[in-house]
Formats: structure tokens, sequence, C-alpha cells
């Protein structure tokens, strides 16, 4: 759910404006607007060594944890300022020497083929006249070509592979060289020269990690100072934002709380001198940010939510609503047992090796989720890496997914639109009325009424509703009514005619959404099947290369190496498509339906930066 929030406008003294917002950030629960700010040219020095010290902070933990680069002792640098400074600074150094380890490479994958020559010898043979050209070409271009460029040029043959051959022709001084190959630049150095230069850089770059080492140890100090930069850029916010008055001599600031919390933020303003402050309710033309309070479970798929954006606050938070719908899509989308199993020890292992809260345990339980629901829904179909259990339990009803799930895809797709919109209904009454929700509720009775009349014998035919068909009574007058609140009573107080008008455009135009949005729905039953399908053939391509008659030795050593490869592929991109569309169908599909309005800001309040 979203979060009660308290509006707080607060008027000081310009000079207390920087102790003020150092005591709020202490407190760690005020958000101060700051809606607007442009960088100035120094803001912007201050936005790129944030940045800085962000990538060093990454860089040195993820050093820090090779247990080759943990286990060296080093001094630290005598403050966070100098460990960054000699860490950016190792850090160019070390660019350098792979860009230059990287040139050098590239010139000796050249150099190879010419071996060890003297370089200096062929500068004076070229002082003398005679002229080494160099050049490369297709094996059977030079097979071809190898008599005539005999006769007209003095050339020899220096290295060869499968594919090309490397030559020398002898010329005078600008002699023109006319054969159909590629001429080279004439080397400056030989291939063990390169290899020393390279050999060079490398060492040089390995003697970098002393520095690396040292910025390591100096890595809290990096920290606190990463935080203390944080901190700055909040007050330069805060008082670039912030409104003049009285010559300047006084500032005007706009804060949020979580209302829950606001008597904490109530006793400190008591307590601090000369600052006014009004607290009241937000109000719809507030810019409000959001903080979300959801349980457990609905908090694992926070993270879903927030790839798009929060919701607008005064509106529904919708987690709690997509989060089963998510789960099933998932598990069918991926739609095997062993996948499932695979994903949860992944996800196991992640809650193990993340035991602190953060953004990584909250995936590691939306992996864990996820797994469960592959697992149970694989498991229903008798899926097992693309096996199909029935085969083996033939006493057991595993559902038939091929040809049974395509229509139950649609009916999926029905039932989550509908339940989006009657969310819409429930948060246009809530915000402004029921009477405003009225034509919403009407083409939800259509829905619902066509979904029960007609759909559900679709899909079995023992699921006909006596007295409910659709050549029944109940179901023309269900169509009546919901088409009078559709097309009459759509905006109330407005002309009936002028209704009508929009009521058949918003008509139209929902019924070319709704087939859209329900053919959507389509890509479960499609994904599902595509990666089952790429399971059977990696399962029929290892057994295909079994030797026949082999034993049971052998056919592990043939069959292991192709399952894994094939399933390990398979598994990677069923499971991105089974993350994606899922997540496209809760975004576009379920998110219209329900009328979901995005926020412009999350809570965010000023705090003491860690």
């Amino acid at each position: 759910m979203i979060a009660r929030m308290t509006k707080y406008d607060f008027v000081l003294y310009a000079a207390q404006s920087e102790d003020f917002v150092e005591r709020l950030r202490e407190l760690g629960l005020v958000d101060i607007t700051t809606t607007g700010w442009e960088p100035s040219e120094g803001d912007r020095q201050l936005l790129l060594d944030i940045e800085g010290y962000g990538k060093a902070v990454d860089f040195l933990r993820s050093w820090s944890a090779n247990p080759v680069n943990a286990a060296k002792n080093a001094q630290p640098y005598a403050d966070g300022a100098e460990a960054y400074a000699r860490y950016s600074e190792t850090q160019r150094t070390a660019a350098a020497a792979r860009a230059e380890i990287a040139r050098l490479e590239k010139a000796a994958d050249e150099l190879r083929p010419w071996g060890e020559f003297d370089v200096e010898r062929a500068k004076k043979l070229a002082a003398q006249g005679i002229v080494l050209r160099y050049f490369s070409a297709n094996r059977s271009v030079y097979a071809k070509a190898e008599a005539e460029w005999s006769a007209a040029y003095t050339l020899s043959v220096v290295a060869e592979s499968d594919s090309t051959v490397w030559f020398v022709v002898v010329a005078a001084p600008g002699e023109d060289v006319s054969i159909d190959a590629q001429e080279m630049k004439t080397p400056t150095m030989d291939i063990r020269e390169a290899e020393r230069l390279i050999a060079a850089e490398q060492e040089r770059l390995s003697a970098l990690d002393a520095d690396f080492a040292r910025a390591a140890a100096s890595l809290p100090a990096i920290e606190r100072e990463y935080g203390r930069l944080r901190e700055r850029l909040q007050g330069v916010r805060v008082e670039a934002t912030a409104e003049r008055a009285a010559d300047g001599m006084l500032r005007i600031m706009e804060g949020w709380a979580e209302t829950e919390t606001s008597a904490k933020v109530d006793a400190l303003l008591e307590e601090y001198p000369n600052v006014i402050y009004v607290k009241s309710d937000p109000t719809p033309e507030d810019d409000t940010p959001v903080q979300l309070r959801n349980g457990w479970y609905s908090r694992i798929f926070e993270l879903v939510g927030d790839m798009y954006a929060r919701p607008k606050y005064g509106t529904l938070d919708l987690t709690p609503f997509f989060a089963p719908f998510y789960m099933l899509f998932f598990g069918i989308c991926l739609n095997d047992a062993g996948y499932g199993l695979v994903l949860l020890a992944m996800g196991l292992f992640l809650l193990w090796k993340n035991r602190e809260p953060g953004m990584m345990r909250q995936a590691a339980w939306f992996a864990t989720m996820c797994a469960s629901a592959t697992i149970l829904f694989g498991g229903f179909c008798g899926s097992f890496f693309g096996m199909n259990l029935g085969e083996y339990f033939p006493g057991v009803p595993f559902y038939d997914f091929q040809g049974q799930f395509f229509s139950v895809a649609l009916a999926i797709g029905m039932v989550q639109i509908l339940f989006g919109m009657a969310i819409n209904i429930y948060v246009i009454s809530r915000s402004f009325g029921f009477k405003y929700s009225l034509g919403t509720l009407g083409w939800f009775i259509i829905l619902l009424a066509c979904s029960v009349a007609g759909g559900l014998p679709m899909l079995n035919e023992k699921w006909v509703i006596p007295g409910f068909t659709t050549s029944s009574p109940a179901f023309y007058a269900a169509l009546g009514v919901g088409a009078a609140l559709l097309l009459l009573l759509n905006t109330p107080g407005r002309n009936p005619l002028v209704n009508i008008g929009s009521g058949l455009w918003a008509l139209y135009n929902n019924i070319t959404g709704l087939l859209s949005d329900v053919l959507s729905y389509i890509r479960l039953f499609a994904i599902g099947l595509s990666g089952g399908v790429l399971a059977l053939v990696f399962n029929s391509l290892a057994d295909g290369f079994v030797p026949d008659g082999a034993g049971i030795v052998v056919r592990i050593l043939v069959m292991l190496p192709i399952l894994l490869i094939g399933h390990g592929i398979n598994l990677f991109m069923s499971t991105i498509s089974s993350f994606v569309h899922p997540m496209r169908l809760t975004f576009v599909e379920f998110y219209k339906n329900a009328g979901f309005e995005m926020a412009s800001r999350s809570f965010d309040p000023i705090r003491k930066m860690k």
C-alpha cells in the first residue's frame, strides 16, 4: 500500500538553513522538495566527483573480493580524499597500460607470421637499393598466381597457415609491384621485441596492484568521503531550490514526512529555534512523494513495479494485485519443473549468500518465488528438462499444455483484465464518487456477461450456467444495463446526447483495445511451448549422437556435454523471456485497465549517508 504523507512548509532565517538541514539529515525522516533544480558548473563537478567515488567504491569492493588481493597487507592512505586521488591516478595508469598491451598484442598478431628478423639489417638493405615488400594472400589465390608472380618478381614465402600465405617481394626503391595480394606495413620491430614490450607493460600493470591494495585498505575512508559528498549534494539542492523572502533574509522550504513518523518531526521542529512551520495533508495538486509499505510477499515484487514507476499518491498500489499473476505467468512461460529446480537452487543460494536486508536479498526471494511457481506448473504439465513425465507415469493425469492451453491463456488474460477494471472502478469511486465510475462499470458488466455466457462454454461444455447463455433474456438484460451505463451515464451532469456520442467512441476504443489486450496473452502459450520444444530438441540431439549398442558410460560421456550446453542455453533464454513478457503484460494490459497513474517522485528523505 501507499504510505500516508504529511506536508510541511518551513520558514526560517537564511543563516539557519544549513544547520536546519543538518538536523533534518540526522533525523532522516523528511524529504525536502527540490523539484526544478538545475546544477551549476560547480554542481556538475560535484556530480562527477560523486559518480567517480561511487565507481571507486564498487571497483575496490570487487577487487578486494578476490582472495589473492584480499591477502595483500597494505598501509592505508591518510584520508579518503588522498586515497581517491591516488586510486584515480592508478586507474588512469592501469587503463593506459591495458590500452598499450592491447595495441601491442594486435601488432604482435601481425608480426607473428614474419617470425624473428633483424629490423636494422632490413633498413641497411633498403639503403643499398634492396627493398622488401610484405604481402599476404589467400592460400588458393597464391597457389594459382604463384608462377605468374615468380616470373615477374623475386618473392619468398615466409609463413603459411590453412587459409593464408605470407610472403615478401624483393623490389627496387619506388618500383611498382602489381600483384593481387594484400600489402602490409613494413614491420618496425619483430615478434621478439613485441613480446618483450608486452611483458614489460604487464609487469608495469602488475606493479600497480600495490597501489590498488593501499586504496582498498583505505576503502572505509573513501566510503566516508563518498557519503560526505552525497550529503553536500543534498544541501546544495535544498539551498538552490529554497524560496527566498524578505530580501534574502528568509528561506521557505517544502518538506514531506510519513504520517506514521510525523510526530518525531514535530518534536524536532518544536525545539528548533526561530522556525515556523505549517503542517497539512496533501492535495491533488501537490507533487507528493510516494513510499510503499507492503507486507513481506508484496514487497518482493516491488522491484518489478519500480522498473516502470511508483503509483501516484492518492491512487492504489497495484503490487499486491499483480504479484500472484506475475508468479503464475512466469511459471507458465518457463513451464518446466527441472528448470524450476535449477532456479530454486540459485535462489536459495543467493538467500544464503545475502542474509542482510537489501536489493540482492529481495532479488533472491523474487527468484525463489518464481522458481516455485515454475516447479508447480511444470509438474502440473508433466515437463521435466524437456521430458514428458506422462510416458514414465502413465497413471498420472498430467495437463496437456500443448493441446489445451491456447484458449486457457486467453481466459487468464480476460480474468486479469476484468480484475484490473474492478480495481479501477473501486479507485474512481473512492477518489471522485461512485457515479463517476458508472461508465467503466457498464463496460465491466458487458465484458463479464459475455465472458460468463459465451467464454465459459468455449472452455468446457459442462460450464454452461442455466438461465444465462448467449440466447437467454438474462444475458441480454445484462448487456442492456451495461450499455445504458456506458452510453448514458459515462459523465454525470453532461448533456445526454454528448454522453451517447462519447460513449459510442469509448465503446469503439474499448472493443478494439480489448481485442489486442486479450490476444497479447497468447504469448504465455507461445513462450511456454517454444521453451518446451527446444528442450525436447536438445534431448533428441543428444540421444542421436549416441552410437548404436553403446553402454551406459559411453551414453553419459556423449550425451552429458550436449545436454548441459543445450539446456543451459535454453534455460538462459527462456528465463529472460519468462521475466520480460509477464512484465509487459503487467505494465501494458493490467496497468491500463486498472487505471494506473504514475508518480513523478519517490519518497527520499535527506539523511546521513553511510
